[in-house]
């Protein structure tokens, strides 16, 4: 093992001579595999090839994956070709140095222990690799100090420690990017067709977007009163019931069609939103909650609903006034605590950028700076993250009421950075503003339009990344602001190109 010390010694040098390592450990983990390629299994699933120290240990590494992979036996024999013209390999005395790796079979025994020791060490090196930025960051006043920022990049690149084993980015080759597409079309065909992502508990709606899907940034808008936070909790209690639902069956997490749900309210309290969520279970009001002026049945409907819903994973944060950069840390913080797999952000203008530049100029700049921030964060979770925004006036100037991109408030960003945009459009809310005098003539005719349109909702799809735009009708009960599928059999759901 002449050799391997040898490697150690030279990756030893000054610069590097106190980060943690184990050189020797590489060496014994690549003879154990070569020895008794079923150890394999037993290792890949965590440890990659940048985890190893030595980077020639690193590409022995993904040698002997590949060809495990491929169903052949991985032996210096069959390895030898990957490496003769290697000039790593050549430093070290040619392709005869994997059969110097083999030369003790008592590795095969601690195997998993070296696995786990060279993995914990990476993690380690890591660590010191972002310790030495923040450091460096820190001493540095050429330029604008801006302490939150640096606070924030160095729990983003900790988070990569602690969820991926490195702070390192990674291309992923085509073939990685394929087979995460065919797992998305298999989750699709398993839930019976029509769901990929996570599901909004609307049918219709998910048979249009395939659901809530990780890595999107799906903005839902509309002007107030329109309920865009009922259906943004109606989603998030779908997609946290159907979360346990799916656990209690043993379906693992990330096959799940639903998610533990994080909730930054910056406008309604945990309390309210609790309330609602409560009165769309029990079919108790709000109202009838928040006065007291409820039945004794019904107040055990209200205790079985509460009851049920103890294990509910739905985080709430109704922390106001929060920063994009506040919300990202907590977000990357529950994610590491308690497995979220959603967050929703009611409401988007709510948020705060980094405050820097004029308040003449910094609004559309803030803006763009926070949606960027949320699509980045879904990216970097894997997470869906929907949005709640706001409408600009120039709706109620139009005839037409139905929302467009345009309306977006300070648009250009948001419309750029959403990979979908959802607009929820209430016909019986501006009816109900037009209620002529009971005696007056046009009274019939605006009756008969608003049993028409009561209860009744369109979801606008006005853009979708994956597929096309369109119109889904649903119900919405007011009283407690609950959405739910309609069922219209004389309605044909709109086909519309995206």
């Amino acid at each position: 093992m002449a050799e391997v010390i040898r490697i150690a010694e030279s990756a030893s040098d000054v610069s590097i001579s106190n980060l943690p390592q184990n050189v020797e450990a590489e060496a014994a983990l690549l003879g154990a595999l070569m020895i008794d390629n079923r150890l394999v299994e037993d290792v890949q699933l965590k440890l990659k090839s940048h985890h190893f120290f030595e980077p020639l240990h690193g590409r022995i590494y993904d040698g002997i994956l590949k060809l495990t992979d491929s169903n052949r036996v991985a032996n210096p024999v069959t390895l030898k070709p990957l490496f003769e013209a290697d000039e790593g390999m050549k430093e070290v005395g040619g392709p005869s140095y994997l059969a110097q790796l083999t030369g003790s079979g008592a590795a095969v025994i601690g195997a998993r222990d070296f696995a786990a020791q060279i993995y914990d060490l990476a993690l380690l090196r890591a660590l010191v690799g972002v310790g030495r930025e923040l450091v460096e960051g820190a001493l540095d006043t050429s330029e604008d100090v801006a302490p939150l920022a640096q606070i924030e990049r160095a729990e983003s690149e900790l988070y990569k420690v602690a969820e991926e084993g490195g702070a390192e980015g990674k291309a992923k080759t085509f073939a990685e990017a394929t087979k995460e597409a065919l797992r998305v079309a298999e989750a699709a065909l398993n839930s019976g067709g029509g769901l990929s992502g996570i599901t909004t508990g609307l049918s219709d709606l998910n048979g249009r977007m395939g659901g809530l899907h990780r890595s999107d940034l799906i903005i839902l808008a509309g002007r107030p009163g329109m309920g865009k936070t009922s259906l943004a909790t109606n989603m998030a209690f779908s997609a946290a019931t159907r979360f346990l639902q799916d656990q209690s069956d043993g379906i693992e997490a990330d096959r799940s069609a639903g998610a533990g749900v994080a909730f930054f309210s910056l406008e309604m309290s945990a309390d309210q939103l609790a309330t609602r969520i409560l009165a769309e279970q029990s079919e108790v009001t709000g109202e009838q909650i928040r006065s007291g002026k409820i039945q004794a049945h019904e107040f055990k409907k209200l205790a079985r609903a509460a009851a049920e819903l103890t294990s509910l994973p739905l985080y709430i944060d109704d922390t106001p006034a929060l920063t994009i950069a506040a919300l990202r840390a907590r977000a990357r913080r529950l994610k590491r605590q308690k497995g979220i797999g959603m967050i929703v952000v009611d409401y988007l203008q709510l948020l705060q950028g980094s405050g820097r530049g004029s308040a003449a100029d910094n609004r559309v700049q803030e803006i763009s700076e926070i949606s960027r921030g949320l699509k980045q964060l879904a990216k970097e979770l894997h997470v869906p993250v929907l949005a709640l925004s706001q409408l600009s006036r120039a709706v109620e100037q139009r005839e037409d009421k139905r929302p467009q991109l345009s309306d977006l408030r300070e648009s250009g960003s948001i419309e750029q950075d959403a990979d979908i945009v959802l607009f929820v459009y209430r016909d019986d809310y501006y009816l109900a503003a037009k209620q002529p005098a009971d005696d007056h003539p046009d009274f019939a005719s605006w009756q008969e339009e608003m049993g028409r349109a009561y209860g009744k909702a369109e979801i606008l799809v006005a853009k979708q990344r994956h597929g096309s735009t369109g119109k889904v009708r649903v119900k919405f009960d007011s009283r407690i602001t609950k959405f739910s599928d309609l069922v219209d059999e004389g309605y044909m759901p709109e086909m519309r190109g995206g």
